[in-house]
């Protein structure tokens, strides 16, 4: 039989990854706005590339945080998961006097 964990693991880092996949793009979302703004105000001037070298970290991370997540997914397989183990109904083992 397999721990518990092993099944909890998977769940809990599903979800963190949803999270700071959320992050990511909103951190590649305002670096992208950054580097466009710098670059219209001061094109090729030292902000604007570190915009865009910000962006592009993020935009890694996003990459990476998603295929980390595709692979964590369990693939569908149309039938509903048992998550209970089935319920039997309770029988006397002795008869009471």
């Amino acid at each position: 039989m397999a721990p518990k964990t092993e099944r909890i693991m998977p769940l809990r880092t599903v979800q963190q990854l949803r999270r700071i996949r959320s992050f990511y793009a909103l951190g590649a979302l305002l670096w992208a706005a950054s580097a466009v703004w710098s670059g219209w105000r001061a094109p090729g001037s030292p902000q604007m590339w570190a915009c865009a070298l910000l962006l592009a970290v993020f935009s890694g991370l996003l990459i990476a945080a998603s295929l980390f997540l595709r692979r964590l997914q369990v693939p569908e397989t149309g039938r509903l998961a048992h998550h209970t183990a089935a319920q039997k109904t309770a029988s006397p083992r002795h008869a009471h006097a």
